[in-house]
């Protein structure tokens, strides 16, 4: 193979591998914003953008959106947690496209708090404005997600975690 063509390879796939990373280091590496992380991915990438999860499904333009097209998480501070939680359980704010419970129980409390610390992070603010990492993530009522009060929290749950 000619060197020319090695380099019509190889530097695409750099490339690809130097994205993966990148998208890697955004997302939270274990526990419970991991697997909250997973199952955006899983569940509302089709519809919304958090660059955390390595999403991409909100539309780049309003006026060309589909009607399915979500908010964009990196745009869009998201708290308190309690707001997020609401969203999930209640089909996002105007119950049009969102699936009302696409995540329940415990699962639910992961996204929410995966969400609520990691959106925002590129919004816009007005002069004297709190930024989105400003704002505190708030804390879950004990029957959260309608989970047993024993079955609430987990040892690695900590909704108190900052942004």
């Amino acid at each position: 193979m000619s060197r020319r063509h090695l380099n019509i390879v190889l530097v695409p796939m750099a490339l690809v591998a130097a994205l993966c990373v990148s998208k890697q280091a955004n997302a939270p590496a274990q526990g419970d914003l991991y697997h909250g992380a997973v199952l955006f991915s899983e569940r509302c990438a089709g519809c919304h953008t958090l660059a955390a999860a390595g999403t991409h499904g909100s539309a780049a333009n309003i006026r060309t959106a589909q009607g399915n097209s979500g908010p964009d998480f990196d745009q869009r501070c998201e708290r308190p947690i309690t707001r997020v939680l609401y969203a999930i359980e209640n089909g996002g704010f105007s119950g049009q496209y969102m699936p009302q419970n696409i995540v329940v129980g415990h699962d639910a409390v992961d996204v929410a708090e995966f969400v609520s610390k990691y959106a925002g992070k590129q919004a816009t603010t007005s002069p004297g404005q709190k930024t989105c990492q400003q704002k505190p993530i708030g804390t879950l009522p004990a029957d959260t997600a309608g989970l047993k009060s024993t079955d609430t929290a987990s040892p690695n749950y900590s909704a108190s975690t900052g942004g």
